[in-house]
């Protein structure tokens, strides 16, 4: 079932440690993102290609605990019953912003709400904490994530080609922002 009402967001608790990484589910790559700075602000292209693949990063692992009760950084996961099928992970950054660590639905729940519903929790968390909005980071060839962060609100607020140069099928990552 993929329904998003059927979906409940809960605040990380140590007994989710075991599942948390659970989202952490291939993605596919269809093409990448081709950023240009032009008249003081960011636009991109999309290039596409015939030949698709998927990627999937490493599961986190991380102190989780350092995750509860935290005044500077949270997880919130997307339940269907008792099914883990969700995550975002926040903190609080230098600049005002939440910086969203990760954000990842399961294959088999996309496209139904959840990414929006985790969306939703972070940006009340970050306004609970007087932030100013959102951020991330995305690599140029996760075209899906940034179609999903555009359609969500977000602009492109910068490119970086040098972050990823020990990762070699990594040409650019994006900054992404949801001011609030």
């Amino acid at each position: 079932m993929k329904h998003s009402e059927e979906i409940r967001i809960k605040p990380f608790e140590e007994k989710f440690i075991g599942m948390v990484n659970n989202a952490n589910e291939p993605f596919p790559v269809i093409g990448k993102i081709l950023p240009s700075f032009t008249g003081g602000s960011w636009s991109y292209e999309e290039q596409l290609t015939e030949h698709r693949s998927e990627m999937c990063f490493p599961d986190d692992q991380l102190e989780w605990e350092t995750y509860i009760d935290s005044e500077r950084k949270v997880v919130f996961l997307a339940f269907c019953a008792e099914t883990c099928v969700g995550q975002i992970r926040l903190v609080k950054d230098w600049n005002h912003f939440a910086y969203i660590e990760n954000i990842a639905v399961r294959k088999s729940f996309r496209k139904s709400g959840i990414g929006r519903m985790l969306l939703d929790a972070a940006e009340t968390w970050a306004q609970e904490k007087s932030l100013i909005g959102l951020s991330l980071e995305a690599q140029n060839d996760n075209v899906i994530a940034c179609r999903f962060y555009e359609k969500e609100g977000f602009v492109l607020g910068g490119a970086d080609t040098i972050k990823q140069l020990a990762n070699p099928q990594i040409d650019i990552t994006l900054y992404w922002y949801k001011v609030f």
